[in-house]
């Protein structure tokens, strides 16, 4: 008998890793994960093979090198859009065979895009083994992009996006980023804005597939109830004989810091409170200092205890939440503070965010604060990695970014043995100083004008115009930093 969807829902909710993976209790055990074959294909694709046996389940994780980075200028959106439209119909079925198909046996299968990559994520019970494997290669292989689901599905995503603004929460961080990092790559929203994606052509699709999906790019995880020796065989088969990509990857350089203050007002009339993204550039998914800025950043603006949190929620009241976060990529990435308040409250709210930035480059973390962090990251990893589906997808991260297992089974002791000294010296390093910001205001501009103002020199656009175009103009004018 099939297990239908809710029923795998309550497998997956219990499918911890029990023996693959040991919780540690003192901070310092070391994470123990099953046996991974490592292939490399003639072709280029790599393949991760992981066998757990405590649920019939099989989970898959594919990246496919690109992303958002190769979206051409003017076309912003169309890897998303091309990404969405790998399971709108390939090979023998149409999209809503697709869906009959992954529905039927109770499982789940995804496609999307990233700023530096695709993906296709899938989670089926054993016995549906094959029939993943086969709609996987399927959607990779063999995406028909039919006119129809195409002109259907860019209109969804422009009625989307606009749809998000009308909540400026959906849309301030996006906003933050593609202020900071202008004309550098990562600055483009990886959806593309309301005006490039209704652009969009069904033949600009089909170019970006084939430029950019090719054997060479593939990195392919599967994890679950099944047998190496059976498994490697289909995937060869299923995989080994695509060629490779039509187009070149971009190269991208290193973001640069912002020297100085430029603040960004989005105007929004009808606002009645103001969203606020404070940052600068901060560090690759490769930094040396990753596990230190990791509890560094836990402590300072990942948890509701954080210093953050604590200052704006806690203890003022001005905002029902305020954190930090490191955006990292693989040639860099920003780190920001964002928050919200009440239209009344920006300054007061913006000041103690500055403030409490200010006070946690001087002092770092106290004792307590560094290990209450420690332990907190210590107690919550092992549940990243509770079923073959987060392990899947966090293997494939890692050998996208050419880590090794250690990375995931000595964290915690690398967590653990994180002290004062290394914490306050990555913070220095990392955390923009107060003279060196980047500040995103989305509110009401007649109110908030004023305020703006205080913080450096401003360049107002309206919420109700397309991103990209109401940001070019500075982008193409040097006022945004761009690559070095």
């Amino acid at each position: 008998m099939k297990i239908r969807r809710a029923s795998l829902a309550m497998v997956l909710g219990g499918a911890l890793l029990g023996a693959a993976v040991a919780a540690p209790p003192a901070g310092a055990q070391a994470i123990r994960l099953p046996e991974i074959r490592d292939i490399t294909l003639p072709n280029g694709t790599r393949i991760f093979l992981a066998e757990r046996h405590d649920v019939p389940l099989v989970a898959l994780s594919a990246y496919v090198r690109g992303g958002s980075l190769t979206d051409p200028e003017g076309k912003e959106g169309v890897a998303s859009l091309t990404a969405e439209m790998l399971r709108k119909g390939a090979g023998k079925r149409s999209a809503e065979q697709i869906a009959e198909a992954v529905d039927g046996v109770g499982g789940a299968l995804s496609t999307g895009a990233g700023m530096e990559s695709f993906y296709v994520s899938g989670e089926f019970m054993t016995g549906d083994a094959d029939l993943m494997i086969e709609l996987v290669e399927s959607v990779l292989r063999k995406p028909a992009f039919p006119d129809s689901e195409f002109v259907k599905l860019r209109g969804q995503n422009v009625d989307g996006i606009v749809a998000l603004k009308d909540d400026p929460g959906n849309v301030f961080r996006a906003y933050g980023s593609a202020y900071f990092y202008g004309a550098h790559p990562y600055g483009r929203p990886i959806g593309g804005d309301e005006a490039t994606v209704a652009a969009l052509t069904r033949d600009d699709v089909l170019g970006c597939y084939r430029d950019q999906f090719g054997g060479d790019r593939l990195i392919l995880v599967v994890v679950g109830d099944f047998a190496v020796s059976t498994m490697e065989p289909k995937l060869r088969a299923a995989f080994g004989d695509w060629g490779k990509a039509a187009g070149a990857l971009p190269r991208v350089t290193e973001p640069e810091r912002v020297g100085g203050r430029r603040v960004l007002l989005v105007d929004k009339p009808d606002a009645t409170q103001t969203y606020f993204w404070i940052g600068n550039r901060g560090v690759s998914v490769l930094d040396s200092d990753r596990d230190v800025l990791d509890v560094a950043n836990t402590a300072f603006g990942g948890t509701f205890a954080s210093l953050l949190n604590t200052a704006l929620r806690v203890k003022s009241g001005l905002t029902y939440g305020a954190s930090c976060r490191l955006q990292r990529l693989s040639a860099g990435g920003s780190v920001g503070i964002g928050s919200y308040t009440k239209t009344e409250s920006t300054q007061k709210a913006i000041d103690l965010a500055l403030e409490t930035l200010r006070g946690f480059r001087a002092a770092g973390l106290k004792t307590a604060r560094l290990s209450s962090a420690r332990n907190y990251i210590n107690g919550q990893f092992p549940t990243d990695l509770e079923t073959a589906g987060q392990l899947a997808g966090q293997l494939a991260v890692n050998a996208f970014h050419g880590l090794d297992q250690e990375e995931i089974t000595g964290y915690p002791a690398r967590i653990a043995a994180v002290d004062s000294a290394a914490v306050h010296r990555a913070v220095a390093r990392v955390y923009p100083p107060d003279s060196d910001l980047v500040l995103v205001l989305v509110g009401n501009a007649a109110k908030v004008r004023a305020v703006a103002k205080r913080y450096g020199p401003v360049t107002e656009i309206p919420l109700g115009r397309p991103m990209i175009e109401a940001l070019r103009g500075a982008w193409q004018g040097g006022a945004l930093p761009s690559a070095r």
